[in-house]
């Protein structure tokens, strides 16, 4: 079967047999090959929203998760 005849479904079914090191390797691979830098009103609306972010955190509307809670707590999901 070539790669031009898998679904989406069958390519992330064999994606998710990958390391978790390769599966974050071929995120990135996918997220470069976007090119979404080219288009300004992407790149805009990202930059907005991440002001809004940092506004909300600034505000303490939000409130931040260390990233070490985040990390356990990851790591307690994919062990079920």
């Amino acid at each position: 079967m070539s790669s031009m005849s898998l679904t989406i479904d069958q390519i992330t079914a064999e994606a998710m047999h990958l390391s978790a090191s390769s599966r974050a390797e071929l995120a990135e691979k996918l997220v470069e090959s976007l090119d979404f830098l080219e288009d300004n009103d992407i790149q805009q609306a990202w930059a907005s929203e991440a002001i809004r972010r940092r506004d909300d955190v600034r505000s303490g509307r939000v409130q931040t998760i260390p990233s070490e809670q985040v990390l356990a707590e990851v790591r307690q999901m994919l062990n079920r």
